[in-house]
């Protein structure tokens, strides 16, 4: 069993870089995957690995000027969910490409899990999912509004085009673990909005602390590591991934015509050239050989 830690933190870091070696280090003689990402705006990032050893990598986490407060939820994985560690330097730890976006300045108001199904069920609010269309695809909260966008770049527009339609409504948010609703509503506050929330700690905080019963929830939530998807209790989910798209695929997908093993699936069929699937093919060869000796294969599961 590995202990898997979602962890986000909007801080100043005037030299992220300086940061980076040492994230290395710490995860790597840990034997601790997943991905990290710093920026000037704070840290953010998926990992995996023995408890021991992801309780280690935290504590240096905490250690790092104004972290102690970092955000974590921890689930579990019976494999280990990622094939490499990353630790990346980026211009922002969650896309948004609006530079004037500040959760450190302010952010909605949190909504605790145990009260979301009824502040949600208010006629005079209106709930967004902020996540990604394909994420969307295999769960989210009934009744709620899917933007459709392709990535979290896309949500700025989608909403300056459709904003009219929520005056005078209480806006409310969503997304995985949080991170993308700390933009989001700091967006909506400088668009002159005023009833904004978001659920505090995301699906991921919602799916730990609630049962099906009652629930509002449908579905999966699609998580970023090779689970795919979790369900209540944050259990690994039913769905597997096309690793030609990176499109989430349920039981029956994988019977649909055009799928083939590491190469389509009915999404993609006609997304890809002949080249694409050439290629495709090749990696699931090699992926099948190295599972076959028993040797680590360095595939698409991050």
């Amino acid at each position: 069993m590995f202990t898997v830690i979602t962890l986000y933190h909007f801080t100043k870091f005037s030299n992220p870089d300086s940061l980076r070696p040492s994230l290395l280090e710490i995860c790597k003689s840990n034997n601790v995957r997943g991905t990290i990402l710093i920026a000037t705006e704070g840290i953010n990032g998926t990992i995996a690995g023995s408890d021991t050893s992801i309780s280690k990598v935290i504590t240096h986490i905490k250690n790092i000027p104004n972290c102690n407060n970092i955000k974590l939820k921890k689930s579990f994985a019976t494999s280990m969910p990622f094939a490499r560690l990353k630790v990346r330097l980026k211009r922002e730890i969650v896309t948004m490409g609006q530079p004037e976006v500040n959760p450190i300045s302010g952010v909605g108001h949190y909504v605790d899990p145990s009260h979301w199904d009824t502040f949600t069920n208010d006629p005079d609010v209106v709930l967004i999912d902020t996540r990604n269309d394909y994420e969307i695809s295999i769960g989210t909260f009934k009744g709620s509004i899917n933007p459709g966008t392709k990535s979290f770049r896309e949500f700025p527009k989608w909403w300056e085009s459709n904003k009219e339609r929520f005056a005078d409504k209480k806006v409310a948010m969503f997304c995985t673990g949080g991170i993308r609703c700390e933009k989001s509503t700091n967006y909506l506050l400088n668009q002159g909005v005023k009833d904004v929330f978001h659920l505090d700690g995301g699906i991921l905080k919602y799916l730990e602390e609630t049962t099906s019963k009652n629930s509002s929830w449908e579905g999966e939530c699609f998580v970023f590591d090779g689970r795919v998807s979790v369900g209540f209790g944050l259990k690994e989910g039913n769905h597997s991934l096309c690793f030609a798209c990176r499109r989430p695929l349920q039981p029956e997908d994988i019977k649909k015509s055009g799928y083939e093993a590491g190469v389509s699936c009915h999404q993609c069929l006609n997304e890809c050239s002949d080249n694409d699937r050439t290629r495709f093919r090749e990696r699931q060869k090699q992926i099948l050989l190295a599972r076959k000796l028993g040797k680590p294969h360095i595939g698409p599961l991050d």
